[in-house]
């Protein structure tokens, strides 16, 4: 056991865990504003305050939000590959048959996607599948495209969903959840 600490004149309490003493914290108690009449910044009641409201801007995009359509647009403005070719011969047949197919290697039916449509089940399918590298900050197309390279065989309908698809968004959902 350590040698016993005799405490300094150095005017800090020491803690201590008995019934001997008890260390607190000085209080002081609030002072209460008084106004002056002579005072020169004194407002008129005749005059409101403006009053500051905390209201969200929801019609701007956030900024990885903004970084990603960025991404997408440089992506899907590239030259069409030989993938992209390919990609866009994929008809709904096509399409519905790759889904048909991921869907029966399910031990689980998906949660929460009852009122999702087909190309978005396809692209979160896409999103949290982690054998073609992470999804957070990085459009689909891009992502797509890099798994590509990397010789990972994404799946070549997703790339027909993001090229034929109008309002598919090009963020992971996964990273608009955590943004």
């Amino acid at each position: 056991m350590p040698p016993r600490r005799r405490a300094a004149n150095t005017g800090q309490s020491t803690l201590s865990f008995g019934s001997q003493a008890r260390v607190t914290k000085p209080v002081t108690a609030p002072q209460a504003k008084t106004k002056t009449l002579d005072s020169p910044r004194t407002k008129s009641p005749a005059t409101p305050e403006p009053q500051l409201t905390d209201v969200p801007e929801l019609s701007k995009p956030h900024v990885a939000e903004l970084v990603v359509r960025q991404q997408a647009k440089a992506e899907v403005e590239a030259p069409h590959t030989e993938e992209d070719k390919r990609a866009l011969q994929l008809n709904k047949q096509d399409i519905w048959r790759y889904w048909r197919a991921q869907d029966e290697n399910r031990l689980a039916p998906p949660a929460h996607q009852e009122d999702l449509d087909m190309e978005e089940k396809i692209l979160r399918h896409f999103d949290l599948s982690s054998q073609y590298g992470p999804c957070i900050g990085i459009a689909r197309v891009k992502r797509w495209r890099r798994a590509n390279k990397l010789n990972l065989n994404p799946p070549i309908e997703v790339l027909a969903v993001l090229l034929k698809g109008k309002d598919t968004k090009q963020r992971a959902y996964v990273d608009e959840l955590l943004s």
